[in-house]
């Protein structure tokens, strides 16, 4: 069985790998399906990009998210459940880095700092209210990137077949982990704790567009 340091070596190489390492995904890209569409325009290229990049950054979060819960928790069952989610999101954060790639865009340059901030919450929250509380925080998360997804394929160009497959099976996943965590016995957070964490995301969001 793993040992405390074991996993706290393990949670640092996760975060090594999810900033400096090249994403490679179990999965391929749902953009690889898709057959060759209409060019973007210059504007539509841009704003692909922008978006994209926050959907990057999301993943970069998700990362942190589940490593730090799967620091926190002493339940093995739950750590293997946040690791296997934690494997979906790396698709997820390779499928985002290809097409940024694609679309001649970057990463965000804070990145670091996006991984630092939601492993720290992550950790706070397994800390301080146990299994059920974290699994909660996961819920709570997922069903708002759900919805933050949603709006980008109805932002994202039409034009744009490949990211908005992409956005959409990262939709359908992360309503499945959503669901997991709920079925694992996540609670509902309390009303002031959701406000504070789509007013986090909203700055995250607005500041990845540009940054």
């Amino acid at each position: 069985m793993p040992t405390a340091i074991d996993r706290l070596l393990a949670a640092a190489d996760s975060g090594l790998r999810t900033l400096l390492a090249p994403p490679r995904a179990a999965r391929p890209s749902p953009a690889a399906a898709v057959t060759a569409s209409t060019p973007l325009t210059e504007d539509e290229q841009r704003l692909s990009g922008a978006l994209m990049r926050v959907n990057h950054v999301g993943e970069i979060c998700a990362q942190a998210l589940y490593t730090a819960q799967a620091l926190g928790t002493s339940d093995p069952a739950l750590r293997r459940q946040l690791d296997a989610a934690a494997r979906e999101e790396t698709d997820h954060l390779a499928w985002t880095r290809e097409r940024l790639d694609q679309l001649g865009d970057r990463v965000s340059l804070l990145n670091p700092l996006w991984f630092a901030g939601a492993f720290g919450i992550g950790l706070l929250a397994g800390r301080i209210g146990g299994d059920r509380l974290s699994l909660g925080f996961v819920v709570e998360t997922e069903r708002q990137v759900e919805a933050h997804l949603a709006s980008h394929l109805d932002r994202l160009p039409a034009a744009d077949s490949a990211s908005r497959a992409i956005v959409a099976q990262m939709k359908d996943d992360e309503a499945r982990h959503a669901d997991a965590a709920l079925h694992a016995g996540g609670v509902a957070l309390p009303a002031p704790v959701r406000g504070l964490m789509r007013l986090a995301a909203k700055v995250m969001t607005v500041t990845a567009h540009r940054i």
